[in-house]
């Protein structure tokens, strides 16, 4: 019925690999930087800085797409565990612990992990010089 757009999933998929990663990397450079929004004062140390490296690193890496399983990977686990601490305790349902955010990068990463990179990623623009 829509197989028009068949011929846009390649395209579409690295633009969501790429727009995943842009937003993912902002909550990184929130919580390094204090930019574009001012951090949380309260956050523990550990979180600002191994989920906020993880999150500017890794959504750096995502968006261009290098090393993108792995760094999808790390990623989507770093979710799991943001999910768990600090809203999975809260209640169980995503929409009554504000923990949806959380859960759709989660999956969003973990597809990325399983799919890899894609077309417009350096991870392809590597694989195939080292082909010629």
């Amino acid at each position: 019925m829509l197989s028009f757009m068949a011929r846009f999933d390649e395209p579409s998929y690295a633009l969501m690999r790429g727009v995943s990663g842009l937003l993912f990397l902002w909550h990184g450079s929130q919580k390094l930087f204090s930019f574009p929004l001012e951090a949380y004062p309260d956050v523990p140390a550990f979180i600002t800085y191994g989920a906020g490296g993880i999150e500017l690193i890794g959504g750096v890496l995502v968006m261009v797409g290098l090393f993108t399983r792995p760094a999808a990977f790390v990623c989507s686990g770093t979710m799991a565990v943001a999910y768990w601490m600090a809203h999975g305790t809260r209640d169980l349902f995503p929409i009554v612990n504000g923990g949806e955010l959380a859960a759709l990068y989660c999956f969003v990463f973990l597809f990325i992990a399983a799919r890899g990179p894609g077309v417009w990623s350096l991870d392809g623009m590597l694989s195939s010089g080292a082909r010629r």
